[in-house]
């Protein structure tokens, strides 16, 4: 799963990612440091991988991961290039969601577009732009088949969604007609979550709230990185924190693209993966090797809590808690499965 972080210029994008990938990316107070988008892979963390190890005496742990991209920051007139617009649009065309990063801090000494303080426009500014640019997209495709008898069903559709999209509102699209969109891969369409970027102390401003942004010290996040694991934990409860932004920030990615996490056990060797709730077991398979899911012949099922609550493998298969799944098996949240199957060539 790929994440892309946007926003406008100096916002704090380039700090996020310091703060959830423990890195050392350039950070300037100047817009249009970042040119190419940093790339970071991020381990999932999942305190079940903990209690799982000790259960079924694993040698060898592998957490999920989520990988994250730091694109430089947009501005108004980016549809049109403004500000390399083209380039940074482009790769955020390429992610699964976006984290929308907003600037709800003071600082004389980081320039930002305005004088004052305005999250409100400064998303308007972001999202105005996305738009922008698929409309054009959307324009140059109806120009395109506008003469093809067979497009009609696509045109009315493109007509619809622009309409939309010129009204600034997302346009409502049954599964058959996201299905046709996929391909365009649409800025505005994409899965976001809002993140304020707060200093020290503060609270989300009133008015992000129904963009339901969830709040992040991103300065503070990206200091205590280099604490040791402990001195962290402590310097949170001091200050009231609680949980890592970037246990928070993985959460609601979760819940925005509809993941869940399911464990694969195979020669001691535990690992944890992510995918589409709702999925089955055969492309849970795929997700793991492609000669998996073609070959997929059968496999064995244990959930998280039952495993848990017996206490071991075997007693879990005395119990009958481990048991034999076919290919439409739907996977649940926790799973834990061993997959059967003949290589096809």
């Amino acid at each position: 799963m790929q994440i892309g972080i946007v926003g406008l210029p100096n916002v704090g994008k380039t700090t996020l990612f310091n703060a959830l990938t423990r890195g050392h990316a350039k950070v300037e107070i100047y817009p249009f440091t970042t040119i190419e988008p940093n790339i970071g892979v991020v381990e999932v963390p999942d305190e079940r991988l903990e209690r799982l190890k000790e259960l079924i005496e694993a040698c060898e742990v592998t957490p999920a991961t989520i990988e994250f991209l730091d694109i430089a920051g947009l501005v108004k007139g980016a549809s049109k290039g403004e500000g390399l617009g083209n380039q940074f649009l482009a790769k955020i065309r390429e992610v699964e969601a976006i984290v929308h990063i907003v600037r709800c801090f003071s600082d004389p000494n980081i320039a930002h577009i305005a004088p004052d303080l305005n999250p409100i426009r400064d998303i308007e500014i972001v999202n105005l732009e996305l738009a922008l640019a698929d409309l054009e997209l959307i324009e140059k495709r109806r120009e395109k088949i506008e003469k093809d008898p067979e497009a009609k069903e696509e045109l009315k559709l493109l007509g619809r969604v622009a309409e939309s999209l010129s009204k600034g509102e997302p346009p409502e699209l049954n599964e058959k007609e996201k299905e046709v969109l996929k391909g365009y891969h649409l800025l505005s369409l994409k899965p976001t979550l809002y993140v304020a970027n707060l200093s020290d102390g503060e609270k989300i401003p009133e008015e992000l709230k129904k963009y339901r942004a969830i709040g992040i010290y991103t300065k503070l996040e990206s200091e205590m990185q280099e604490l040791p694991e402990e001195e962290r934990a402590q310097f949170r409860a001091e200050l009231g924190i609680g949980e890592e932004g970037l246990e928070r920030l993985i959460r609601e990615s979760y819940r925005l693209l509809g993941l869940i996490t399911f464990f694969t056990l195979e020669r001691k060797k535990l690992r944890a993966w992510t995918l589409e709730d709702g999925r089955s077991i055969r492309e849970a398979a795929g997700r793991i090797h492609s000669d998996m899911e073609k070959g997929f012949i059968k496999a064995e099922v244990i959930n998280y809590s039952d495993l848990v609550g017996v206490g071991s493998l075997l007693k879990a298969r005395e119990k009958g808690f481990l048991r034999i799944e076919g290919k439409d098996y739907r996977v649940a949240e926790g799973d834990i499965i061993t997959i059967k199957f003949h290589l096809t060539r």
